[in-house]
């Protein structure tokens, strides 16, 4: 117990003074171990090295001095602290992380990066992506929660981000029971998964895309522990952008599938559209088979086989045909 109540340095030796310093880009951070009076002459001769040498200009609102055990700097979107605990213990025979740097998540990064997947507090569907399938659709939110994630590995409070988790997992659950007409519930067990890492089991979302001769393509949501890693590289390359405007690709994708969407058989398939959704409908009349498989679908646009499209046009007309066909005559 007298071990523990003992400093292993003397936080008051009057003649201790370190300085360091980290630069990446145009943002740099000092840290410095002496009076407050020297560290503001340090940014006062370096504000006069960047003016009469570099011909630059210091930013005064963002150069700030900060006591590291008493407030956070900020660097690189990460707080920077001075560890502080109120007992001092051992691990693994050595003195605690009192005295070391810590990283931790800004509480603005969290507000932040829940906004976009928030209406009036609570999660809430993106409209724009329920266009797109649902493997793309768990892909993009999955790229985005990676992102933010990896970045934050190095912080000893990552496990903070389970706030962006639970906003962003239930914004993309309720996309998917939307686009499918469903529930939350249902969407939660037809994509829930375990699956094997470095770390153990863990829970995930997934959706697969099965290809002829070719590993299926995955797209995961999750399965990342919010644990700090000593020892994370981050990458600061910029992410291949995604976008929501693939209803071409996506196209192409149906029709090299080869199998026919009415009848499911594999065969050459020819696309079938319509002008709008609303020329299905006929008054007085049941929609036929085709018809309210794109309502389903919610789709202009039907990949069939020959026969199926032969059937199709052979079969009741739409009312955009019947229109036309009456304006002819």
């Amino acid at each position: 117990m007298q071990l523990r109540s003992l400093p292993s340095l003397d936080p008051q030796d009057p003649g201790y003074r370190r300085l360091r310093y980290v630069r990446y880009c145009d943002d740099h951070l000092l840290r410095f171990i002496g009076p407050k009076a020297e560290a503001e002459e340090i940014k006062t001769r370096l504000a006069a090295f960047l003016r009469d040498d570099l011909k630059l200009e210091l930013n005064e609102e963002k150069t700030l001095i900060t006591h590291a055990r008493t407030g956070a700097a900020r660097f690189l979107g990460y707080e920077i602290t001075v560890r502080n605990g109120g007992a001092r213990k051992l691990t693994r025979g050595r003195r605690s992380s009192n005295g070391s740097i810590g990283l931790r998540v800004p509480l603005t990064v969290i507000k932040a990066k829940c906004t976009p997947y928030l209406k009036l507090g609570k999660p809430e569907c993106r409209p724009k992506l329920m266009n797109l399938d649902d493997h793309q659709i768990i892909s993009i939110y999955g790229a985005e929660y990676r992102g933010l994630v990896q970045y934050y590995l190095l912080a000893s409070d990552v496990h903070r981000l389970s706030r962006v988790h639970w906003v962003m997992l239930t914004s993309m659950l309720k996309t998917l029971a939307a686009k499918h007409r469903s529930t939350v519930t249902k969407m939660a067990r037809k994509y829930q998964a375990c699956i094997d890492t470095a770390h153990g089991r863990r829970s995930c979302f997934q959706a697969s895309v099965e290809r002829d001769g070719r590993k299926p393509l995955v797209a995961r949501f999750g399965g990342i522990p919010l644990a700090r890693q000593k020892t994370a590289v981050l990458y600061d390359h910029q992410p291949t952008p995604l976008t929501t405007r693939r209803k071409g690709k996506e196209l192409i994708h149906r029709l090299r599938a080869g199998r026919c969407e009415w009848c499911e058989q594999r065969a050459d398939v020819h696309v079938h559209h319509v002008r709008a959704l609303a020329d299905l409908a006929t008054a007085g009349q049941p929609q036929p088979a085709w018809a309210q498989l794109m309502v389903k679908k919610r789709r202009k646009t039907l990949a069939v086989c020959r026969d199926c499209h032969d059937t199709i046009h052979a079969g009741q007309p739409t009312a955009t045909s019947r229109s036309n066909h009456q304006r002819a005559g």
